[in-house]
């Protein structure tokens, strides 16, 4: 299945697809556009929109979008839904959830920064970033 979000990655735009690779769907294939083009391109493309306002899969009330993906394929690992509080806390500012939140949360900007240099940025710090998760 294809998914797609909003360019320049980052805490949870990096995270999920590392969830969804290895707990929801081994062959997703993630997807990077402007903010403006998410729907539409998710539309011709058949792909599922995430992270962004007005997608199922994105923030509800104080929770990221992890945390949806979580509930929503019934994810019960302790060690994932730990993983989950840092990740809400680095993704919502919320430093306070998890002492590891705020060093999450340095990490993909890093990448993202460091990728400024490469061709084909969004991959670049897709992939800088996700080596964290692994």
């Amino acid at each position: 299945m294809k998914w797609i979000t909003r360019e320049r990655p980052k805490i949870d735009r990096i995270a999920c697809p590392w969830l969804i690779k290895n707990f929801v769907d081994k062959n997703a294939e993630f997807i990077y556009v402007p903010k403006e083009d998410v729907f539409k391109k998710a539309k011709e493309l058949n792909a599922i929109p995430y992270d962004i306002p007005g997608a199922e899969y994105s923030h509800y009330g104080n929770e990221c979008t992890f945390d949806f993906i979580i509930k929503k394929h019934n994810l019960t690992d302790p060690e994932l839904l730990l993983l989950a509080i840092i990740v809400r806390g680095a993704d919502t500012d919320h430093f306070e959830l998890a002492k590891q939140a705020a060093g999450l949360w340095a990490i993909p900007l890093l990448a993202l920064v460091c990728s400024q240099a490469c061709k084909g940025a969004n991959e670049c710090a897709f992939n800088n970033g996700f080596t964290c998760f692994l």
